[in-house]
């Protein structure tokens, strides 16, 4: 059976940002998915290129890939372009956070 770009998305909506307590999905942090069979590949971002949990998220996106059913490798690209900004996170969410 085919991953879909849905899978894909609920799988990441399961790995949140340890000081914020969101979803990296919710926060923008997901700049692109791929999918080619079953290979994943994701080009995300962190809230600060100095995080000091970076290779632990990373790996939690891995991780949480790697549980949907026909994904067979996970490629992630961490990125800092363009930088990551609270422009990113959808208005709602945004205001409920008090930004």
């Amino acid at each position: 059976m085919a991953v879909t770009e849905k899978e894909i998305q609920n799988a990441l909506k399961t790995v949140k940002d340890p000081e914020l307590g969101l979803d990296l999905v919710v926060l923008g942090l997901i700049y692109d998915t791929a999918i080619e069979g079953g290979i994943v590949k994701v080009t995300m971002s962190l809230t600060s290129p100095m995080c000091p949990v970076a290779g632990q998220i990373v790996e939690d996106v891995k991780t949480a890939l790697e549980g949907v059913v026909g994904v067979e490798e996970v490629e992630v690209d961490l990125t800092f372009e363009p930088p990551w900004t609270a422009d990113r996170i959808s208005p709602l969410i945004r205001s409920s956070l008090g930004l």
